[in-house]
């Protein structure tokens, strides 16, 4: 049913995280339980973002349907409702990247400074939805449908917080916001800093094999920008044709604990993390 065979796997285990976070939901009152959970699958969420994004451009089911219950899935999970990467992203960032004055995702001030991370994460995630929905004016068909399962994803979290308060908070509303917030930092080192009109110097790319195993390749970001409408899978391949074309200053080899590491808690926590190689 999958368009491609390499989404069965990932989507399977995102089903199975969705699931469990059910089963937490109606079974788990105490408190700490809950904030633990929500805890340890911080990280799982910050993955899903990277599938979330995969999906806004090429559908993953061959069922509309299907599609549709999958985009609740990762609403729940990354704040992200059905179409807004559509709109915010797909036609809105990929047109508009090389501009900073238009780009929905942009990382330069009116100043024309170049944003910090947290400035940058807040920025796009709490202007994420203003900016999807202008974008879709233009987009009228992709801006209802937006609407119309934005509007379910609210009513179903409504629900859950309404039948189970404490869960329902910690298990869904708080991930989603949460979530909303890591898609949008896990963006800032795509292209910031990065001011140019050469489509081949204007994205850093990241060839942690780790990492973009996790992400489905997202670290093949030159690559993704060039053909966007290439699947996650098939990024390496079409990378290897253009990898002469990228400065070689544009290549990283972060891992997750290397992006993570420079959130302000972990660096408190883990000052010497931070500047190991």
């Amino acid at each position: 049913m999958t368009r491609h065979p390499a989404d069965r796997l990932p989507i399977s285990i995102i089903f199975g995280l969705t699931a469990i976070d059910f089963v937490v939901y109606f079974n788990v009152d105490n408190i700490w339980l809950l904030a633990a959970y929500f805890l340890l699958m911080t990280f799982p969420r910050a993955c899903i973002c990277a599938w979330s994004h995969h999906h806004q451009h090429t559908k993953t089911f061959r069922s509309t349907l299907l599609n549709r219950v999958l985009e609740q899935g990762y609403a729940l999970h990354t704040g992200v409702t059905t179409n807004l990467w559509l709109l915010h992203h797909v036609f809105g960032h990929h047109h508009n990247y090389l501009d900073q004055s238009a780009d929905e995702s942009r990382w330069k001030r009116k100043s024309g400074k170049k944003m910090g991370e947290l400035e940058y994460s807040f920025n796009v995630a709490i202007t994420a939805y203003y900016r999807g929905i202008k974008v879709g004016r233009r987009y009228p068909k992709h801006l209802r449908n937006h609407l119309i399962f934005s509007a379910v994803t609210l009513v179903l979290v409504t629900a859950l917080m309404i039948y189970r308060p404490l869960p329902g908070l910690l298990i869904f509303a708080l991930p989603m916001i949460v979530g909303l917030f890591i898609t949008a930092w896990v963006t800032y080192d795509h292209h910031a800093g990065l001011e140019t009109e050469d489509h081949f110097a204007a994205s850093f790319n990241n060839m942690n094999p780790l990492l973009n195993f996790l992400t489905g390749n997202l670290g093949f970001h030159t690559a993704h920008h060039y053909k966007q409408g290439t699947h996650w899978s098939e990024l390496p391949a079409l990378h290897e044709t253009i990898k002469a074309k990228i400065p070689a200053e544009l290549y990283r080899r972060d891992t997750f604990w290397d992006l993570m590491i420079r959130l302000p808690l972990l660096r408190n926590l883990f000052p010497t993390a931070q500047t190991q190689g």
